[in-house]
């Protein structure tokens, strides 16, 4: 009450981008109401359409974390804006908007009709957002040739040894798993102690998951084609080894390994992130909680990742929940008859001329796989430049822009 109406985003966007809202080729319409779902008419119904991802959520930031500028600001500073989102995910926001005014007021009218979706809570899974559209889309018919979301960007000087920037597009994100490990005993006293404590055999069953991590994958999933598109950027020996998987697999893979930020690249991880037990420190504890949180590769399933846990805690004791998880999402084709794959990369190369194009892995998810009922083919990148430096600007981790520091 008493508010401008300038502060509902909807307004804002009929005034930033009035010819969008007021184009007879666009249909327009607000899902759970906050996210946003337009519909671009095309010439031939007969073709299939696409769909173009963003999210206008962000997660939260406080002036106290290091800011150059209030993050919420949105201040200009040496011709680039600083705020929580820009890169995660305002970009795409933005530059799909302004790109669909731009073209429209120029007379633009496309053959073949397009979606785009604007989900309001991709940070905390989507589940209102993109979940909803997916739903409206689904009740409709509505099939996807692609669907282009957020993902990988060009790098240029990140990878070390490789000449001259690269674009990534991923063509696959990792599973996730929210595992709860529990052991429950008779309460009792510590000066009376069992000769195992619930505690004592969770930690053991926590220690044996942290020295055993699940299987070695390099080269069975995705990140296998990724090496094949930029051996050709890199100097002998390693253009020679990367050109060569067929021998070198087993090698690459064990070099990765051995460095977290790279181990993640050729495994499915695991993390414990949570164990809680105990209430006073003269009370032996009756129950006993851990939770792990695991990043799934392509090559693996949730169930086998499940019946993996299960083999290496190897003790009855020690109950083993599934609290939250899913697949990997299946790899996106990218070969020279992938529409959508040759699409978003003929676009890039005409916007960036000099970079190589290559598929990738993502090891975070996006509001992607919502949509995976609709389409087989899902892309990941959004079309930002990024130096040494940049990736400190943003929490989200590239993985494969540090595959080969350690080659």
């Amino acid at each position: 009450a008493g508010k401008s109406h300038l502060s509902n985003p909807l307004h804002i966007g009929m005034l930033s981008f009035p010819t969008i809202f007021s184009s007879s080729l666009i249909q327009h319409e607000l899902v759970a109401n906050y996210s946003h779902l337009f519909w671009v008419q095309g010439s031939q119904p007969d073709l299939l359409p696409y769909l173009l991802l963003a999210h206008t959520d962000v997660v939260p930031a406080s002036e106290s974390d290091g800011w150059d500028a209030p993050p919420f600001s949105a201040k200009e500073i040496d011709g680039f804006i600083y705020g929580r989102g820009t890169i995660d995910d305002k970009s795409s926001v933005m530059g799909i908007l302004q790109a669909l005014e731009y073209l429209l007021l120029k007379g633009y009218a496309p053959r073949r009709g397009f979606y785009i979706s604007l989900g309001h809570d991709e940070e905390v899974m989507g589940y209102m957002g993109a979940v909803n559209i997916a739903s409206v889309l689904k009740q409709r018919g509505v099939q996807l040739l692609f669907v282009l979301d957020e993902g990988f960007a060009v790098f240029d000087g990140l990878i070390s040894g490789l000449e001259g920037p690269a674009a990534l597009i991923g063509t696959s994100e990792k599973g996730f798993a929210t595992v709860k490990l529990s052991v429950s005993m008779i309460p009792g006293h510590s000066s009376m102690p069992p000769s195992e404590t619930s505690i004592g055999i969770l930690a053991a069953a926590v220690k044996r998951l942290e020295d055993n991590p699940m299987p070695r994958l390099f080269g069975y999933g995705p990140e296998r084609g990724t090496f094949e598109h930029l051996a050709h950027k890199f100097s002998v020996p390693v253009r020679f080894i990367m050109s060569n998987l067929w021998l070198f697999s087993p090698l690459i893979g064990w070099v990765l390994e051995r460095k977290p930020d790279t181990n993640a690249f050729v495994r499915t991880t695991t993390a414990v992130t949570m164990f809680n037990a105990g209430v006073k420190e003269n009370v032996i504890a009756s129950l006993a909680e851990a939770y792990v949180n695991l990043r799934i590769h392509p090559a693996q399933s949730l169930q086998e990742v499940m019946d993996l846990i299960q083999s290496t805690v190897g003790d009855q004791r020690v109950k083993i929940e599934l609290i939250d998880g899913s697949d990997p999402l299946p790899v996106s084709s990218a070969d020279e008859k992938s529409f959508g794959f040759q699409i978003i990369k003929k676009t890039v190369l005409e916007i960036f001329s000099t970079v190589t194009v290559a598929p990738g892995i993502c090891v975070g998810n996006t509001d992607s796989r919502h949509y995976k009922d609709l389409t087989s083919d899902i892309y990941r990148f959004i079309p930002i430049w990024f130096k040494p430096g940049d990736t400190q600007r943003f929490v989200f981790v590239f993985l494969t822009m540090v595959f080969v520091t350690v080659i």
